[in-house]
């Protein structure tokens, strides 16, 4: 049976066995959503309560007296559950790592990257594959996605807007419980300039464009998908706290190298042509190599208001919420 979870940050597709247990279907729904604590609706529009703490782990899903083959499930924390099991920055779950919006950090680009983007030659496409890199301003997510989306137009206004409409048109499936904050208040926030974009924005532009957003994490190369299922693709690079995109560049033979400006990439793919994620895997795998990606987690933070040095993001939000300072960088 095929079933879509939907949770906090974005939509995902399972495959599950016809005698597949209760059991299997929280494993599934702890995977993908990083939720041990949870609320299950089903039946959109008319959501109604799955009970699945009602049945037995080992009780045949065809049991319950449920048809969930083709259901979506609405997965939300519940209310004082208990944080996430695996922590978003082990790239363990299926969705970006980051808690979107909650980074005081600037990304510092690698100069090896950024002066010379790895190039990925298709000669099944007639050109090569290479990194875009977006602009260091707290706006990567919403210019990667305009660039992509919409002819590389500077919107990021507008999808601000956007996401902030979607949230407001839709109180059942973005709540408090997903958000972490009140509706309004994360509606007043996603529009500030100054704030990250995460799952949740990604959520709701591939939605809105009507493509699916793959998001490849250059750490652990793992690809999470947003609106599986469009007939149209394209792809992002996540690298701890930054977006880029991935461009097809027209090209001669070998394909090796591209030389044509960026106004003649191609961005959006046909969704069936598998290879385009292989090749962009490939690109990736050349960023990790050449350690394009910060470990939220455990890199070390200097504070350039007063100097003061942390670990991790966790150490540079707390510090940031406690002396009201925003401006911090990797240390050396």
């Amino acid at each position: 049976m095929i079933i879509r979870i939907r949770g906090p940050t974005g939509q995902f597709t399972v495959t599950l066995e016809d005698r597949a247990t209760v059991d299997d279907l929280r494993s599934q729904i702890v995977v993908k959503t990083g939720l041990t604590s949870y609320d299950v609706r089903y039946g959109y529009p008319d959501l109604k309560h799955f009970p699945l703490d009602e049945f037995q782990p080992n009780q045949l899903i065809s049991n319950t007296g449920l048809n969930l083959n083709g259901e979506q499930l609405i997965v939300s924390k519940k209310e004082g559950g208990v944080q996430p099991l695996r922590s978003p920055n082990k790239g363990l779950t299926s969705a970006p790592r980051e808690p979107p919006g909650k980074h005081p950090i600037s990304h510092t680009f690698n100069n090896a990257v950024s002066e010379d983007p790895p190039e990925i030659p298709s000669s099944e496409h007639a050109g090569t594959f290479v990194l875009r890199i977006m602009p260091d301003d707290n706006s990567c997510l919403f210019r990667a996605v305009g660039s992509t989306l919409m002819g590389g137009i500077d919107a990021m206004n507008e999808l601000r807007s956007v996401v902030a409409q979607a949230i407001q048109e839709t109180p059942d499936i973005y709540s408090e419980a997903v958000l972490e904050k009140k509706p309004d208040d994360y509606c007043r926030w996603i529009q500030n300039e100054g704030s990250w974009g995460g799952g949740i924005e990604l959520s709701i532009l591939s939605k809105y464009f009507d493509t699916e957003i793959c998001s490849i994490d250059v750490q652990t190369l793992r690809i999470d998908r947003f609106n599986e299922g469009s007939p149209a693709r394209c792809v992002l690079v996540y690298s701890g706290i930054h977006y880029d995109t991935v461009a097809l560049s027209p090209s001669d033979p070998p394909f090796t190298h591209t030389y044509a400006p960026p106004e003649f990439d191609t961005k959006v793919f046909d969704a069936a042509d598998a290879l385009v994620l292989v090749k962009a895997l490939e690109l990736c795998k050349i960023l990790q190599s050449k350690h394009y990606y910060t470990d939220t987690a455990a890199f070390r933070i200097r504070c350039n208001t007063c100097g003061g040095g942390f670990i991790g993001e966790k150490g540079a939000t707390q510090h940031a919420t406690q002396t009201g300072h925003h401006s911090f960088g990797e240390a050396g």
